[in-house]
């Protein structure tokens, strides 16, 4: 009963739920002549200043222990001290992590009418208080200060007061930051513009990913784990710590568990982890996602089987929510093994107990499709020439988020990779076109960009010390679209901060459709292509669906949780019209079924039947009204021929994405044959709805 006391704060009738943050608690100086006197005796570090009002004398002093375990030891010493009026907690607000509510040493108490002056002077020196003053317009209402001589704290005070016959109400007062949208207190987070920016030299308006805003909903939550694989991430970096911030670490590489860097080249996989997961601390950055868990994995730094599946099952087995790689082959063809397609196809549907892993990829920063063909020329030694094959396996594998870049000024960053599989872009730097080839020491890129990238670079986590990109802790030069997809992976565990129901399919919907349509009408300064708008189903080759919205995303999330679960509808749609699928058209053959209910899609079921001796030719789509689509069968299954096949929410994660929109209108099953040989025909589908 006594815990209960001092863990539930009333508020206007209403009682809300508070935890005790471990770590912080508030000092009251006698008067403000001895506040700088006291930040010597008191054996904490010191925070700032929390105001009560304009009152001089109510000032509060905030201190933090760096041992939690030391917390009440450090407030009893306190409490000794001559020059000390009042030791508080400080708390935090069940439902809203992160919001310190602070205690001041005024209650506000409304008695019975029954009650006389004697009565409640008794009251008050029981509990210790001090009558300040009644409370005009509140009839019955008095403001009373707590004294040395209190019995406890004001919200136990209250909550004590509330059981008294003749008391009415009891409110402590209590302090908290006002704020329209969250803005963090670390020192370098104005120069984070990607996060969020009013505007100046080189921001164009709206070129940040909202965080702030997204901030007022949620900075995420520590069950909600981000791995970041990559070259190292220094983990003793100050703004990785805190309590339950490093989960299950893995050098893949050195086959231990410290992923810490080693080479003087080590320095890629700290910015990205800071960009992402940079922990609120008061100083230093802050990351998409700050009161997420980080995962460091040091990859072997080759893409053999074996490390692609060790990578991906440490991540999947140990509880990652969200896989972040700011990587990709240094090959310009890369098509995916089986076991590599696989092993991310099985993070991305059976990981996170069946919900499945969001697996996150940078495009990469040639300024070349991620599947496609360019007619290349004028490369050195014409290493390259003619009509070249450009593949990106681990991007354009369609169970994963592929991240291209956009600039600070909402153009294309110039070097950034593109295509039709791209879900989002997010903002980074800009620079020439081939950092990605350069990086690697592959090739250079060749025709050269004369003109100016105009663009600010990404202000982000170093290894500490001299070693790193900069002399010091962080840099501010970071980019390409390895510092994009930590931003879209910081996003993705926002909203399953929010919403941990989501598939990770419908975590990529989400994100795909919230994002922000921007438009980049000019030529890139290489190729002189003009792929910055959207076709009518909302996709760019430059951008996916746009920049990625934090704000919107965590928004969405949130209604989706909301949304019905219940059937209370069911229909069921065949097409028996048999058709040939076409050989070597990109465009397929659309099957369609009407569906004339307006009712939100609770389940979703597809069955077929195909005549085709190679399945692994085909590529097989549902397309819903809306124009979005999801993928029910990938080139992975080999030389099975066809027959009978059966796709549902549960085994299909893809489908999850259209739990929630309307069911009506015509769906289409679309079959491709991508490879030229053998023909096939589709006999006949079925599509089967639950609806809400």
């Amino acid at each position: 009963m006594a815990e209960a006391l001092g863990t539930t704060l009333q508020r206007g009738g209403e009682t809300l739920s508070l935890n005790k943050a471990i770590d912080r608690f508030t000092v009251r100086p006698q008067s403000p002549a001895v506040s700088e006197s006291l930040l010597s005796q008191v054996r904490a570090s010191f925070c700032g200043r929390v105001p009560i009002g304009s009152r001089e004398e109510a000032i509060l002093l905030e201190f933090r222990v760096e041992d939690p375990a030391q917390l009440d030891a450090a407030m009893d010493r306190t409490r000794e001290l001559e020059d000390v009026a009042f030791v508080s907690h400080v708390y935090e607000i069940q439902s809203n992590p992160g919001s310190f509510v602070y205690l001041a040493d005024d209650i506000t108490v409304m008695f019975d009418e029954s009650v006389t002056d004697g009565d409640r002077s008794a009251i008050a020196a029981e509990f210790g208080l001090e009558e300040l003053r009644p409370l005009e317009g509140l009839p019955g209402a008095f403001v009373f200060r707590v004294t040395k001589d209190a019995t406890a704290n004001p919200i136990k005070l209250t909550n004590a007061l509330l059981d008294r016959d003749g008391v009415l109400a009891a409110e402590p007062n209590i302090a908290i930051r006002s704020s329209l949208t969250y803005r963090p207190d670390d020192d370098l987070y104005p120069r984070q513009w990607y996060l969020h920016h009013d505007g100046g030299a080189l921001l164009s308006p709206n070129s940040h990913i909202d965080a702030e805003k997204a901030w007022d909903v949620t900075r995420g939550d520590r069950s909600v784990v981000v791995a970041i694989t990559d070259d190292s991430i220094d983990i003793d970096h100050p703004d990785f710590q805190g309590i339950g911030k490093i989960v299950a670490p893995r050098d893949l590489r050195g086959k231990d568990f410290l992923p810490l860097p080693e080479a003087q080249t080590d320095n890629h996989g700290t910015a990205c982890a800071g960009v992402c997961l940079a922990e609120e601390t008061g100083s230093g950055i802050v990351g998409v996602a700050p009161r997420c868990a980080l995962m460091p994995i040091r990859t072997t730094g080759y893409l053999d089987d074996d490390s692609i599946e060790e990578l991906f099952d440490w991540a999947s087995d140990r509880g990652a929510s969200v896989i972040s790689c700011s990587w990709g082959a240094s090959a310009v063809n890369f098509r995916l093994s089986m076991r590599q397609y696989a092993a991310i196809s099985r993070t991305a549907s059976k990981g996170r107990d069946g919900k499945g892993c969001v697996v996150v990829f940078a495009a990469g920063n040639a300024n070349r499709p991620i599947r496609g063909i360019i007619d290349e020329t004028n490369w050195p030694q014409n290493v390259l020439s003619g009509n070249t094959r450009w593949l990106s396996g681990f991007a354009t594998h369609p169970d994963v988020v592929a991240v291209s870049a956009c600039t600070s000024q909402s153009r294309k960053a110039a070097y950034s990779n593109w295509g039709d599989e791209i879900s989002v872009c997010a903002p980074s730097n800009n620079a020439p076109p081939g950092i990605w080839l350069q990086q690697t020491g592959y090739i250079s890129t060749a025709p050269p960009v004369t003109q100016a990238l105009p663009g600010l670079g990404v202000f982000t986590t170093d290894r500490v010390g001299s070693a790193g990109y900069a002399r010091g802790d962080y840099t501010a030069g970071f980019g390409g679209t390895s510092s994009a997809c930590p931003v879209v992976a910081g996003v993705a565990a926002l909203v399953l901060s929010v919403n941990p129901d989501l598939t990770a399919a419908q975590v990529k919907d989400i994100l795909q459709r919230t994002a922000d349509k921007i438009v980049d009408t000019e030529p890139d300064p290489q190729l002189g292509k003009r792929l910055g708008t959207y076709d009518n189903q909302g996709r760019s080759p430059w951008f996916g669906y746009g920049k990625v919205n934090a704000y919107n995303a965590v928004l969405a999330a949130k209604e989706m949780r909301e949304a019905p679960h219940t059937v209370t509808k069911r229909v069921r749609g065949t097409n028996d019209r048999s058709v040939r699928i076409p050989d070597g058209d990109l465009d397929g053959v659309l099957s369609p079924i009407r569906v004339l209910d307006d009712l939100p899609v609770v389940e979703l079921a597809v069955n077929l039947d195909i005549d085709h001796p190679y399945l692994g030719d085909l590529e097989l789509y549902l397309v819903a009204p809306n124009g979005e689509t999801a993928l029910l069968q990938g080139r992975g299954v080999g030389r099975k021929s066809g027959s009978n096949a059966s796709y549902s929410m549960a085994d299909t994660p893809s489908l999850n994405k259209f739990r929630g929109t309307s069911a009506q209108g015509i769906w289409n099953l679309q079959a491709i044959d991508v490879a030229h040989g053998d023909t096939g025909t589709l006999k006949r589908w079925q599509l089967t709805l639950g609806m809400g």
